[in-house]
């Protein structure tokens, strides 16, 4: 953002990337999907992890011009939601016993694909946290719980079909 220069290694680069790849991987999840409920759930983080991106891609000294510009952050009302739809998927009494063997469906396994690629960029931002380059430390939660949920969703998915 704002014309700077970082190399494509850098890991700002690295975080928003990997964002963006996970952001892909869930508009996969949700081609494939048959539920609509599910598909309103993956379009709407997929809208989120627009402003994680966005984020992402900003130094911290540009972040209070960003802000003035009318962008938005990542908040722990995002990740809230993120709790709630846990805690609905959870009610459902999914079955599950040990950990799941990915590719019970095609929609469950493109589920836990995404599932991955959030871990990756979790990793990603904690390494630019690490680094002193991360001011909101919510974006680490987000995503961590966004990555809980993926889980869920995929035996969620999985249960659907038995």
């Amino acid at each position: 953002m704002y014309n700077r220069r970082v190399s494509k290694s850098h890991p700002r680069v690295e975080a928003y990337g990997t964002v963006d790849e996970l952001n892909a991987a869930l508009g996969a999840a949700r081609a494939v999907a048959a539920d609509e409920w599910l598909k309103q759930h993956l379009y709407r983080v997929q809208k989120e992890l627009v402003i994680v991106m966005g984020e992402l891609a900003t130094q911290i000294e540009d972040l209070p011009r960003y802000t003035k510009d009318g962008y938005s952050v990542t908040t722990s009302v995002m990740t809230a939601k993120l709790d709630e739809l846990a805690k609905e998927i959870e009610a459902q009494k999914i079955s599950f016993q040990g950990w799941a063997t990915p590719g019970a469906n095609s929609s469950s396994a493109t589920l836990d694909v995404a599932r991955t690629v959030c871990r990756r960029a979790e990793r990603c931002v904690c390494r630019l946290q690490e680094q002193n380059q991360l001011e909101n430390k919510e974006i680490i939660i987000y995503l961590n719980r966004l990555s809980d949920c993926l889980w869920l969703l995929a035996r969620w998915v999985e249960s659907q079909e038995k």
